[in-house]
């Protein structure tokens, strides 16, 4: 009886569960787990190893703001969490942005790309044939990434050179400012290319004007015509006074000594003297005629016989041309000066204009390599291997328990007849080439 109620119990017990069959049938292959972890791990050190090493050099550098005051009040109202919504909407509609989402595409134009390839011959350190595979090459070991809550940008470039690799982040930021400078086409930048385009036509103007009016001063011998009026001026009232004086006392010679006395005949040439002059400061009121080099000249030029100034009767003729190119040349020395100061104001408008790149972290040369993780990478093919390991055996002996004829079994030898057959058929086919 009580044997009867121990097979009923023993009948009545739950089979073991599935993980405990599986831990058996991994225990009882247990010594080819181990070979496999063995194998493995000296095949993962040996692939870890042969992977060459990759050095990464990481630059940081921040994009100046376009966003006026208001917006910047906007930006730390959207930064709230409160008004996070609110705030980024109310930045979008007043038009609140900042400058990295176009500095990382300049980062990563084609511009860019080719100037690095023609720089560091990377064709060849690559090893590519073709340009569009080298860019490919480097798009793939440059990460350009954009922190969107601080706007930073770091770019990092991964060489198997640490050298090569710091100068290629560098060359990114020396690209970068080379090409913001040269796609700047801001209105300062136009004005001031006119300013300049007009100041040096300015300048010739002036020379010229300059260089007309040097010759005139030089032929007529014109430095101030008001001055030189007021002193021809009193210059030949002097000389009327003494020819009045002189004839005063020749008179008063002539009644005393009568007319062929010495004393009368010297009054009388100084009184001539005296006439030829006033008459050579007076001059005469011939037209003006224009030289060779477009240059006013008196018509007389008698005049100039005793004295080195103009004649009190040609300072009016004179005046007017003199006026005229002292007026140009007042015109062109005012244009001049205003379109200079302009020129600098452009100049300075322009370089704020520019956006300046400010960097934060300049790239070095690294130290430690960035690539592979050898542990890492030996423990994840370690255990890669005995997982595959491990399925592999409990594959089979599902397969050993199945019947011969349940579906599956019939199945899965109907697929292994066929690819074996394929293997032979491939075989003989190469046999028979090659015999050929």
């Amino acid at each position: 009886m009580q044997m009867e109620q121990l097979e009923t119990e023993c009948d009545t017990k739950a089979p073991p569960a599935n993980w405990v069959l599986n831990a058996r049938v991994l225990w009882d292959h247990r010594r080819v787990l181990l070979r496999t972890a063995l194998t493995s791990a000296v095949v993962s050190v040996v692939v870890a190893f042969a992977i060459p090493k990759q050095y990464e050099s990481t630059a940081r550098i921040t994009p100046p703001d376009t966003s006026g005051a208001g917006t910047a009040l906007l930006a730390a109202i959207a930064g709230r969490s409160e008004l996070g919504g609110l705030g980024s909407l109310a930045g979008s509609l007043l038009g609140a942005r900042t400058t990295g989402p176009l500095f990382v595409d300049l980062l990563r134009s084609a511009t860019v790309s080719n100037d690095l390839i023609d720089r560091f011959q990377l064709q060849s350190v690559y090893d590519k044939r073709y340009r569009i595979d080298t860019a490919k090459r480097l798009a793939r070991r440059t990460a350009i990434v954009e922190d969107k809550r601080s706007g930073v940008i770091s770019v990092s470039v991964e060489d198997s050179d640490p050298r090569r690799a710091r100068d290629l982040a560098q060359a990114y930021l020396d690209e970068l400012n080379m090409l913001v400078a040269r796609t700047n086409t801001s209105s300062a930048r136009l004005e001031r290319a006119f300013i300049e385009h007009r100041l040096e036509g300015t300048r010739a103007d002036l020379e010229r004007a300059q260089l007309q009016m040097s010759e005139f001063e030089s032929t007529h011998t014109t430095i101030d015509i008001k001055e030189q009026a007021r002193a021809t001026v009193e210059a030949a009232a002097k000389l009327q006074a003494q020819i009045i004086f002189e004839r005063s006392e020749l008179d008063s010679l002539k009644q005393v000594y009568g007319d062929e006395n010495i004393r009368v005949r010297a009054a009388r040439a100084r009184l001539d003297e005296l006439e030829h002059q006033l008459q050579a400061i007076e001059g005469t009121s011939a037209p003006l005629t224009k030289d060779d080099t477009g240059n006013s000249q008196t018509a007389v030029k008698l005049d100039r016989a005793r004295t080195d100034f103009p004649s009190l009767r040609q300072i009016p003729r004179l005046a007017v041309p003199f006026a005229d190119i002292y007026r140009r040349v007042r015109v062109e020395e005012t244009l001049y000066e205003l379109l200079t100061q302009q020129c600098e104001l452009a100049r300075i408008q322009e370089a704020k204009d520019v956006p300046v790149v400010r960097v934060i972290d300049l790239p070095g040369i690294p130290e430690k390599k960035s690539f592979p993780p050898r542990t890492a990478l030996c423990i994840v093919l370690t255990a890669l291997s005995l997982l595959v390991a491990a399925v592999t055996l409990l594959a089979r002996e599902r397969w050993n328990q199945l019947d011969e004829f349940d579906e599956r079994r019939v199945l899965g030898t109907e697929i292994q007849e066929s690819i074996r057959d394929q293997l032979l058929h491939g075989r003989t086919m190469l046999r028979r080439r090659s015999r050929a």
